[in-house]
């Protein structure tokens, strides 16, 4: 039995069990590819060692990739396709991962000014669909793949929120919209309805290309370096690379919490509402978004000024 065999298999034993596994299908078909499809058994340790180190310089998906093929090497043991796993015993000294960038609000402008750079005579909705994007995942903090999956029939006007539908944790959960960013989305539908293509009526893409499909991933990713490199946004000091597409959603986080701070509130007890809206099952993940940058480490400082100030007027008034 060939490796994309197995897989087939695989794959199908897990999704009887309600996993999805979108990603892992990608990749592990690109393992049977790249190890030319032989018989699982017939992969050497060394064509599993140059596939868990990937093209170019060694990277944190390591992990990511070892993760997937140990459940397939699980599973092609368990039914006696091969005896013994070539997956490395010891994992290589992985690079530290990626620091998560906040973006000033300086900067978020002139990604949003920047983006005017890229209508095309052949796609002249290109920049204010790109400039909706960005605004969306600042404003509601979604994931990439969460925005670009979005259709129109998933703005709810009347309630002014959006719906993500099953999202990285295959859940539903709906997304309340501010005033500006409804209007700002809302301009953008109306201006996409009008001028491209609905090939799927209110099921089509939200944010669309010239021929009204759905943008994808792979596109989003190109046009916001564009977008990055013409607002002069370069890679920060002792970092590997510049700032992601993917900050954006941790610098709304990361806002959120600083506005909070600011406005007197009790951060601790409103995060768990920032991690439901952000869509994250555990806090713990809410939480690691929020690295201390210097405006939370200045507002902290604020908040335990006040907090001193007050214990000392309480001392003072028992003495």
């Amino acid at each position: 039995m060939k490796t994309s065999e197995l897989i087939e298999h695989y794959l199908a034993a897990r999704r009887a069990t309600g996993t999805r596994l979108k990603s892992a299908e990608r990749l592990l078909y690109q393992f049977a590819r790249e190890t030319g499809d032989l018989p699982l058994a017939e992969v050497t340790p060394a064509a599993v060692s140059a596939f868990l180190h990937g093209h170019g310089k060694l990277t944190t998906g390591w992990t990511t990739r070892y993760g997937r093929l140990s459940g397939l090497y699980r599973f092609a043991i368990a039914r006696g396709h091969i005896h013994v796993s070539p997956l490395p015993q010891q994992r290589p000294r992985l690079p530290p991962p990626l620091t998560p960038y906040v973006y000033s609000h300086e900067e978020l402008q002139r990604l949003l000014d920047a983006t005017d750079s890229l209508a095309t005579p052949m796609s002249e909705l290109q920049a204010p669909t790109f400039r909706a994007l960005l605004l969306l995942l600042y404003a509601c903090g979604l994931r990439i793949s969460e925005a670009l999956h979005l259709t129109l029939a998933d703005l709810d006007r009347t309630r002014q929120l959006l719906i993500v539908r099953e999202t990285k944790f295959y859940k539903t959960r709906l997304v309340p919209l501010g005033e500006a960013a409804y209007h700002s989305l809302s301009c953008y539908v109306d201006l996409r309805c009008r001028e491209l293509p609905m090939p799927e009526g209110l099921s089509s893409a939200l944010f669309a290309t010239r021929t009204g499909h759905g943008l994808c991933y792979q596109r989003g990713i190109l046009l916001f370096r564009k977008v990055r490199a013409r607002a002069g946004i370069g890679r920060p000091p002792g970092e590997r690379q510049p700032p992601r597409m993917h900050d954006l959603r941790h610098t709304a986080a990361v806002h959120r919490v600083v506005n909070w701070y600011q406005e007197g509130k009790d951060v601790q007890q409103l995060l768990p509402y920032l991690a439901t809206y952000l869509g994250h099952v555990r806090i713990a993940s809410t939480q690691r978004y929020l690295h201390m940058t210097p405006e939370l480490l200045h507002q902290a400082s604020l908040r335990f000024a006040q907090y001193a100030s007050l214990d000392a007027c309480e001392e003072d008034g028992d003495a």
